[in-house]
């Protein structure tokens, strides 16, 4: 096979360092979902969906978390700023990927369970190359995951600070995302408080 001719490899990225500082810091990966670890669902959503190698990347509690959930095939990174916000996992996850042969990153966020393999799939579908920058819409406003070929990655860490994560970066670049329409198969929201709680089944 030539290189042009080689599958690319789309890496799945998972942020899941937050503390869960408005669930009376339960560490957001380790709350049960059908009898699971979030982080579990996630990966799984990650993989099924077509990513390959899956880094995960750990913060709060990232002990525990290693040890009450199943890790076994994923790449692990810790962020030991992960209190700094979601830009400091978007850094650690991104540089995990440097000096493999991962042609783009899809991230996808552990607080969002009602994401799955088909949001994840038709993403991924959406690379083109490694500049290629998609992201899931949700009736048109875009969401998680977001797709980010290895030829941006360097831009998006220097601007994802604080809780900001990518959005400093895609905001900038609006023009340039292609928006994969994903609310016929998945939901968007999050688990945030103690009322997103009853999502979880």
């Amino acid at each position: 096979m030539t290189h042009t001719q080689r599958i690319p490899v789309i890496a799945g990225v998972l942020l899941a360092a937050g503390g869960g500082r408005r669930l009376g810091g339960r560490p957001k990966a380790l709350l049960e979902h059908r009898g699971r670890p979030l982080v579990e669902h996630a990966v799984r959503a990650l993989r099924n969906g077509g990513c390959g190698p899956v880094h995960v990347v750990l913060g709060a509690a990232a002990d525990e978390v290693r040890a009450r959930a199943d890790l076994s095939a994923c790449a692990v990174a810790v962020n030991p700023s992960w209190e700094e916000g979601m830009g400091s996992s978007l850094r650690a996850g991104l540089s995990s990927l440097a000096g493999t042969d991962a042609d783009a990153a899809l991230v996808l966020l552990v607080d969002q369970p009602g994401i799955g393999a088909e949001a994840v799939a038709r993403v991924r579908s959406a690379y083109r190359s490694r500049a290629t920058l998609a992201a899931a819409a949700y009736e048109g406003v875009r969401g998680h995951p977001v797709l980010f070929g290895a030829d941006l990655w360097a831009d998006i860490s220097t601007g994802a600070v604080g809780d900001q994560g990518a959005r400093t970066y895609l905001r900038a670049h609006r023009d340039a995302i292609t928006l994969v329409e994903c609310s016929d198969v998945a939901q968007a929201y999050d688990i945030d408080t103690a009322a997103d709680l009853a999502r979880l089944e």
